[in-house]
């Protein structure tokens, strides 16, 4: 591990380059060995049997990816509801490699006026890693650009950014 988790109380963890089910797997040691309560956003489908009572039990929010259902006013609201949260989306939102990150974390960080921590999985060198929290400003596109700038150096498992 590389890096230190900031004193903050809320915030919008993306973890990328995510490019294998092995990064969720490694994501959830670390989150439980460092005794981090972190929610996090994942497809429905992984919530399914006997995993899905276990994912919920580890913090996890099953999400239907291939519709809106106002899934960031939803987050929004948990952030105001919360006095503490925490919480971890892969912003490319598949394992596969893509060309555009999903949106919806800028979205909720940007709503909720809550900083964005970029955690990193950088393969070749066996490391997760934390960068500094990103405050999202008032242009979107920007902001994704410095994101993947910022991820530029990193290789997951299968891909990079």
């Amino acid at each position: 591990m590389a890096g230190t988790f900031p004193n903050v109380d809320k915030l919008v963890l993306i973890a990328a380059p995510h490019s294998s089910w092995w990064d969720g797997v490694w994501g959830l040691l670390l989150k439980v060995a460092l005794g981090i309560d972190i929610a996090f956003m994942g497809k429905r489908e992984l919530f399914r049997g006997p995993l899905g009572w276990l994912l919920r039990r580890l913090g996890g929010v099953p999400i239907e990816r291939n519709a809106t259902h106002g899934v960031v006013e939803q987050m929004v609201a948990r952030f105001h509801a919360n006095p503490r949260l925490w919480l971890g989306i892969a912003p490319e939102g598949t394992r596969k490699r893509v060309e555009k990150w999903k949106t919806g974390f800028w979205h909720i960080a940007h709503a909720a006026k809550v900083p964005i921590l970029p955690v990193y999985f950088d393969y070749p060198s066996r490391t997760i890693g934390i960068g500094p929290l990103f405050q999202p400003g008032e242009d979107l596109d920007a902001d994704l650009a410095a994101l993947r700038e910022f991820y530029r150096p990193y290789r997951g498992r299968h891909h990079s950014v």
